[in-house]
């Protein structure tokens, strides 16, 4: 995978991350930067975690699938994009009446590990072309860790609509990473 795709693919992953924190930032009594880098560090650690684990599943069912693998990536990522682009044209609309200063640690991980589950399929992708998913893990987590740190100091300002538009942006360009990867196979046959 080349250094501007695993950009790409980092910033991709965190934008649902990102939606997640404007709903959270916007339920927040005047969010803090403190509370926004707690955040941040909270969702971009358990997305990089996510990968390594999705990864590891990839690379012991790898020698299954060495023929299909380029087909098993671009498969998963587009269908990962598709959902996030369907949940970033959702109408769900919950706005919380009372607004707290903070959010409860648990609260945060639950978020975070919701988000990440495209993460771990994106991981499980990962373990079928040539990536190292350490450097990958780590780019996702700190492409998150900034974009939650900014989402949840936007919150107030930007509300859900920015933050249901990132998704869908997202969601294009997991399909565009996708498509590279079957792209770069084909090429190099």
């Amino acid at each position: 995978m080349n250094p501007l795709s695993l950009l790409l693919l980092s910033f991709a992953m965190s934008t649902d991350a990102f939606a997640a924190a404007i709903g959270k930032g916007s339920g927040l009594h005047k969010p803090r930067f403190a509370e926004a880098l707690r955040a941040g560090l909270i969702f971009g650690t358990i997305e990089a975690i996510t990968p390594i684990i999705g990864w590891l599943i990839g690379q012991a069912a790898s020698r299954f699938v060495l023929e299909w693998d380029h087909w098993i990536a671009f498969i998963l990522l587009v269908g990962l994009g598709l959902h996030m682009i369907h949940a970033g044209l959702s109408t769900d609309e919950d706005e919380p009446e009372d607004r707290p200063a903070r959010h409860s640690f648990w609260v945060l991980a639950i978020t975070a590990v919701a988000t990440s589950i495209d993460a771990l399929a994106v991981g499980v992708s990962l373990a079928f072309v040539e990536v190292n998913i350490l450097v990958a893990a780590l780019c996702i987590g700190l492409a998150t860790t900034l974009m939650v740190t900014l989402g949840m100091l936007l919150g107030r300002i930007l509300g859900q609509l920015v933050g249901k538009r990132a998704e869908i942006l997202g969601g294009v360009v997991l399909m565009l990473v996708g498509a590279t990867i079957l792209y770069e196979h084909f090429a190099s046959l």
